[in-house]
């Protein structure tokens, strides 16, 4: 009987031996974490995701799937806004969605909670955002289901006494969302540690160009020092790590945190590396939907042509290189996962998805930066800060070949097409294969070597 216990398996090809394995190296990992922030006994560590868009419920979600078991080390939960209804086309799909999965349907079933969407489905009653994501649906991934969650909807509740909160937001929600919980933690005498999932930034223009990163925002509006505030990026698509997919990422900061969270957010279909190099790895979060946009253009123009997207791809991240060296003295080498992160967000992501629409012509740029059941485009928003910062000219640079100065975005031919198209609307989509059939293009390489062998490194660009 014994050698039959060992072999029973759990559906997904575990053993009972092997998933004890993991319960207890899952219960070291969380013992470390809670030793570094002083845990004592019976007060859990406190885990809150702000935020509830693919990604950021994703993450929140693998969260609770390895360490949600143990509730008195640690509570996990997530925040987002009350009052988001679900439209009739979606709860359809929804209960669609839940009577294919067997596993889901008696779940709910169990929780007696399938009646409501039999209601959603006949138009009986409305559902909510925030009450499908405690039964584990994300609006913008209905058709990825995920574990049941703690879902908060009062924003104080979630984070006054937060451990460590996960930025899931928007970047361009990140400011206004965390200004108000500064309020909330004006008495805390502990220091959170925030890992921010946002890809975006802005840029000021006064009282000189700067660039600010989601992490920035967080630390002017709260007060929480950098050594505290780490960026978590890497090749994801957050379907697809949900269901197991491989994939890796990177936490970057502060050695302190970055190093034990690496541990501690590592799982065996999920593996997460450490670096040092916040600056670039933010800015390339955030550079990698302004061009999967033009990603997404060429794409459906060139009718999915290998040869076309290959030479966008050689142009864009030459430009993405250019612009890391504007923003670091020795920015890391677009190389890895960082360019892996590239890859696949130009290949798959939410950014590419919305050029290929928007150059076949069904969305149209009336319809904004938010994108029913895909979330916010935060490549648009990105466009513009890029092509306005980089446009002033008390950045300029000296061209090194023609003996001039000019203004960094005139070395970004890519930037200028996108702005033209999505921001002031002087192009149509067709404008972005200008930039790639020009034969005055420079080769991509001469844009490198310019900026890797010429001193164009701004250091006020990033604040202080």
């Amino acid at each position: 009987m014994v050698g039959a216990a060992e072999g029973l398996s759990d559906g997904n090809g575990l053993t009972n031996g092997q998933i004890n394995a993991a319960n207890g190296l899952s219960e070291e990992k969380i013992d470390e974490i809670r030793r570094l922030f002083g845990k004592s006994d019976g007060d859990p560590l406190r885990i809150v995701g702000v935020g509830a868009g693919a990604w950021g419920s994703v993450f929140a979600a693998m969260l609770q799937d390895a360490y949600g078991g143990f509730r008195d080390k640690v509570q996990i939960r997530i925040w987002r806004r009350a009052g988001r209804s679900v439209d009739r086309a979606t709860a359809e799909h929804l209960f669609e969605v839940i009577n294919s999965r067997e596993e889901v349907l008696r779940r709910l079933l169990r929780r007696c909670a399938y009646l409501k969407y039999v209601e959603g489905r006949l138009g009986d009653r409305i559902l909510y955002a925030d009450e499908i994501l405690k039964d584990g649906f994300c609006l913008n991934m209905i058709d990825t289901p995920l574990c049941p969650l703690k879902v908060v909807t009062n924003l104080q509740e979630a984070v006054w006494d937060a451990d460590v909160v996960i930025n899931g937001l928007p970047s361009t929600e990140t400011r206004e969302v965390f200004d108000e919980i500064s309020r909330y933690w004006k008495e805390r005498i502990s220091v959170p540690v925030i890992i921010s999932l946002a890809k975006g930034i802005e840029a000021e223009l006064e009282p000189e160009p700067r660039i600010v990163t989601p992490t920035q925002m967080i630390n002017r509006t709260t007060g929480i020092p950098m050594e505290n505030i780490l960026y978590l990026g890497g090749p994801n698509i957050a379907s697809e790590i949900y269901n197991k997919e491989y994939a890796n990422a990177r936490i970057c900061g502060a050695e302190k945190w970055r190093k034990p969270l690496a541990r501690f957010l590592r799982q065996p279909h999920f593996i997460v590396w450490d670096n040092g190099d916040l600056v670039t790895h933010e800015v390339m979060g955030g550079l990698k939907n302004v061009y999967a946009i033009g990603a997404g253009m060429v794409a459906a123009l060139t009718n999915e042509s290998a040869t076309s997207k290959s030479v966008y791809f050689a142009h864009c991240t030459s430009e993405m290189i250019f612009i890391t060296h504007l923003l670091a003295e020795e920015p890391e080498r677009l190389a890895g996962p960082l360019l892996a992160d590239t890859y696949v967000t130009l290949l798959k992501g939410r950014n590419a998805w919305y050029g290929q629409k928007l150059a076949r012509g069904e969305i149209s740029l009336d319809m904004g930066d938010s994108i029913k059941g895909k979330g916010m485009i935060q490549g648009i928003s990105a466009v513009k800060a890029f092509y306005e910062l980089l446009s002033q000219s008390r950045l300029n640079i000296m061209h090194p070949s023609e003996k001039m100065h000019i203004a960094p975005v005139e070395l970004c031919p890519i930037l200028q097409k996108l702005y033209k198209i999505l921001i002031v609307r002087e192009l149509a989509c067709e404008g972005i294969l200008q930039a790639l059939r020009d034969e005055t293009m420079n080769d991509p390489r001469e844009r490198i070597e310019i900026a890797q062998r010429h001193a164009i490194y701004r250091p006020s660009l990033l604040m202080n």
